[in-house]
């Protein structure tokens, strides 16, 4: 029996969906190379539908900022996986039109040179397009990047890569020094080992928002697979590859994060950092000595190495992946503890309390400690009023704490509350640019305007944007780059303890500050994960029951508000219209909330929970953290539940 056929009788069995059938179909006559089509046919002789389910049932999706997914599948054929690597790579990326292999990814490439050309035929430019491509450490990275850029050339346009693993904000950074139309990195962030992703970046240096993103996703759909055969083999000699000099003015960019130049002298520092084997120690380290910190790595996660050997997840948002520099700061009694993502776009932390202990922060805490220092400290030195001003804003997600949008009330300034993702931050701040820009008149040059300067005019003009951050551990400087950034974001949190330390506090006591002028807050986070096609079908029930049959109650709490962005219109603090996306905002009778959405880049849906308890003084604050956590814990039981069932239903 030919593979068709088995394709055929597996089809009428149940065992393969019909789109599956469709796609792997169309491969299989696809002019794949030689090992793509004997791994498709053992896979078949071998009856692996479930896994030819899950590779084939779809495309993988370019979505709004770029397409991420398996390069490993759970099952792999021999000729895929070859001989592997020194790290554990596979020979090959695996075959499959769900997954991110060379077929994928250089089909989002044809599709981006596409658009990118158009945008600037529009713009009248005769300019050719030109990219800048950033990879992390993960498997194949290198090796699309390379090839990424290798089409972009053949394609006409003009490829920038670095000799190595780079960060993400670096690469957010190189597309505005670089002045390029676009930018790639090659990157999955804090994914499982087996995934990888491409993630794409407009001229600004943030990722692509409306109407780029549907105009590039409407491309990268219209490529056939046909189209790809001829860029599959790497030609990288028409290829740039960038030098010291753009390390060093990335870093100098990054060091502007640091507000009091003279903090680490008055309070000296001992830190640990680890990057998890990812690509943070390239810039993290040197921009944390060249400010005098005293950093310690972790020794045993310094080395890049794809498979994150010594821990779960690569995830600093886990307690887990910080055991080994928790041990490290134990053994060496250092002050404080940082860790960054693969990517080295996320920071998570570890302080010192009162006892002498180490404690884990989250991402919540840590925006806003930096949040009300930042603002306190801009006070200080003279760049935004004493008395507030609302021409300065931070800028944070919806599913962010509210604790910072009662310390921007609280300091006088703009908060505003923008779509999960730091694009739609990032989105906010090219509207302040360009209202700048505008009033300035031509010749004016935004990037070339000082800092201190730049922050005047965009107070007298637009907005000045102070701050911004979202829970999943991501912060952001100021506006000179345009993505979270892990590196600066390491800087920020040492100059904020080393402030608490040259106070003779804690950072927990700091906390306790802020609790008791604005109550006490805590958050908390459920993660639901569901793979594969069965899992996306669970996902989608889950979010459209939420909208068909929104939650009434949950024990003996009912729900006073339900807010749809969906079909609702919602306008931030600017009075600008925010695009409409699944994601509900839910209100409690007790004055909890959460939010519920999707997630973009896992196959997971997310419930993000907020307690609020006031707070009278320092003797009503141990009993206000204790009923927040209790309250809380309780409704994350009763949230999951529903969803666990509302998921199962058919």
């Amino acid at each position: 029996m030919s593979s068709i056929d088995k394709i055929s009788a597996a089809v009428k069995d149940g065992k393969l969906m019909a789109s599956a059938a469709d796609n792997l179909n169309a491969w299989l006559q696809g002019g794949l190379p030689a090992w793509a089509q004997a791994s498709l046919a053992e896979l078949i002789e071998r009856g692996e539908w479930s896994e030819l389910n899950d590779r084939f049932y779809r495309y993988l999706e370019f979505g709004t900022g770029g397409m991420r997914g398996r390069t490993i599948g759970r099952v792999a054929a021999k000729a895929e996986t070859g001989t592997l690597s020194a790290t554990g790579s596979p020979e090959h990326a695996n075959v499959g039109s769900n997954l991110l292999n060379e077929f994928t990814l250089t089909r989002a490439i044809i599709g981006l040179h596409r658009y990118i050309a158009k945008y600037l035929a529009a713009q009248k430019s005769k300019a050719k397009p030109k990219i800048v491509i950033a990879h992390d450490i993960r498997h194949f990275s290198r090796h699309f990047c390379e090839l990424a850029a290798s089409t972009w050339t053949k394609l006409g346009g003009e490829a920038v890569i670095f000799d190595g693993p780079r960060s993400t904000p670096q690469l957010s950074f190189s597309v505005r020094y670089l002045k390029a139309h676009t930018g790639v990195v090659i990157t999955a962030s804090h994914n499982p080992p087996h995934d990888n992703g491409f993630k794409a970046y407009f001229d600004d240096g943030a990722q692509v928002t409306p109407p780029h993103d549907k105009g590039i996703i409407a491309e990268v759909d219209a490529v056939p697979l046909s189209a790809v055969h001829e860029f599959l083999k790497k030609d990288i000699t028409k290829v740039t590859t960038l030098g010291s000099q753009a390390d060093a003015a990335y870093l100098a960019t990054a060091a502007q994060a640091l507000l009091d130049p003279t903090i680490f002298k008055k309070a000296p520092l001992k830190v640990v950092y680890t990057n998890i084997h990812g690509v943070g120690a390239v810039s993290a380290i040197p921009l944390l000595k060249q400010a005098g910190v005293d950093v310690t790595p972790v020794p045993e996660q310094l080395a890049f190495d794809p498979r994150f050997p010594t821990v779960k997840s690569p995830n600093p948002e886990n307690a887990e992946a910080m055991t080994l520099a928790l041990a490290l700061a134990n053994k060496g009694g250092h002050d404080l503890v940082m860790a960054t993502d693969p990517d080295d776009d996320r920071m998570g932390a570890a302080v010192r309390n009162k006892a002498g202990q180490l404690e884990l922060l989250t991402g919540n805490q840590v925006g806003a400690l930096m949040a009300d220092y930042r603002i306190a400290k801009y006070k200080e030195l003279g760049w935004i009023p004493a008395a507030g001003t609302q021409s300065a804003a931070i800028i944070k997600t919806f599913v962010t704490t509210p604790l910072q949008d009662a310390i921007g009330a609280g300091h006088k300034v703009k908060v505003i509350n923008t779509l999960t993702g730091f694009k739609w931050i990032a989105g906010k701040m090219r509207g302040y640019e360009e209202k700048l820009t505008k009033a300035m008149g031509p010749g004016f040059d935004y990037d070339g305007t000082p800092f201190k300067e730049r922050a005047a005019l965009l107070q007298k003009h637009s907005t000045f944007y102070l701050f911004g951050t979202e829970e999943s551990y991501g912060y952001l400087p100021n506006d000179l780059l345009r993505d979270k950034d892990g590196n600066a974001a390491c800087l920020m949190f040492a100059e904020v303890c080393a402030w608490v330390k040259s106070r003779g506090l804690t950072v927990p006591e700091y906390l306790d500050e802020i609790y008791l002028k604005y109550g006490f807050f805590l958050e908390g986070v459920i993660n639901i994960y569901y793979e594969g096609a069965s899992g996306a079908a669970k996902i989608k029930r889950i979010l459209d029951t939420y909208r068909s049959a929104p939650p009434k109650a949950f024990g003996d709490t009912k729900v006073t508000k339900f807010q749809d962005f969906g079909r609702e219109k919602f306008y931030d603090t600017d009075g600008e219209l925010i695009p409409a996306q699944d994601l509900y905002l839910v209100t409690l009778a007790n004055g909890y909330s959460f939010a519920a959405r999707g997630s973009g880049t896992e196959p997971k849906m997310k419930f993000y929970l907020f307690a609020q308890e006031p707070v009278k003084g320092a003797a009503d604050l141990p009993a206000a953290k204790a009923k927040a956590k209790a309250t809380l814990d309780a409704l994350k039981a009763l949230i999951e539940a529903d969803a666990r069932k509302r998921a199962s239903e058919t």
